[in-house]
Formats: structure tokens, C-alpha cells, sequence
């Protein structure tokens, strides 16, 4: 598999999130729930053009990458998300970064973000 050269690939912005709930909620609830209000806000289309992915997600922080030039529409739809399993939730948006180390060093203290090394298996 041949890598895109810098100039060809697309940007990405990082956001770093906290997500805040009186009880747990899981990693597959979230993905869900993002998806499904990225989907009803900006439709199949409009959803797809963000790429949206969520990176990391433990102790109620986490970060989320998307376009660069589509980091506004999905904001949009994070805040959107008011319950997550019939739960009341509320996701507080700590700031955006260009790189997932600044995204961490600034925003989220004590987070582990996952190693590239160790995720070998993931296809960029």
C-alpha cells in the first residue's frame, strides 16, 4: 500500500473533549451517539465529508479527529448530543489542535493516547 505524499492528504483538526455524566458511559455508546448526531444534523453526505473519528476515550476525556476544514459542522454536531442512552449528558469542548500531541499536552493532562507503534494493525 503506497503512502499519500504530505502534500495530498488531507488535514485533520483534533478535539479534546470531556464528556460529563453522572454515570459511566461506554466507548460504543459515544461512537454511536456521535454518528448518530452527526448523521441527523448533517445528513450521509455532510457526515462523511467531516471524518470523523474517535481517537481515545477513558476517564471521561478524549479526542476526536476530524477534517480540517470541516472542525465548525462538527463541533456543531458534539454539541448536539444532550442524552446517551437515555442518560443526561454534557460534552465540554476543551479546545482544537493541529496534532493529537498538542491536542494532549494542552487540553488533556494524564490521558493516555494510543501509541502508533502499538496500534500497527490501523491503516492510515
Amino acid at each position: 500500500m503506497k503512502i499519500l505524499p504530505p502534500t495530498m492528504r488531507q488535514r485533520k483538526r483534533y478535539l479534546a473533549f470531556e464528556l460529563i455524566s453522572k454515570e459511566k458511559i461506554s466507548r460504543d455508546e459515544l461512537i454511536r451517539e456521535l454518528f448518530s448526531s452527526m448523521g441527523s444534523l448533517l445528513g450521509d453526505a455532510g457526515s462523511s465529508e467531516c471524518s470523523m473519528r474517535l481517537l481515545t476515550f477513558e476517564d471521561s476525556k478524549g479526542i476526536i479527529q476530524c477534517a480540517h476544514k470541516r472542525t465548525e459542522q462538527t463541533r456543531a454536531s458534539i454539541a448536539t448530543i444532550t442524552t446517551i442512552g437515555g442518560r443526561q449528558v454534557l460534552i465540554n469542548i476543551f479546545g482544537t489542535s493541529g496534532t493529537v500531541a498538542t491536542a494532549t499536552e494542552k487540553y488533556l493532562e494524564g490521558v493516555k493516547v494510543f501509541n502508533l507503534e502499538e496500534q500497527s494493525h490501523i491503516n492510515w
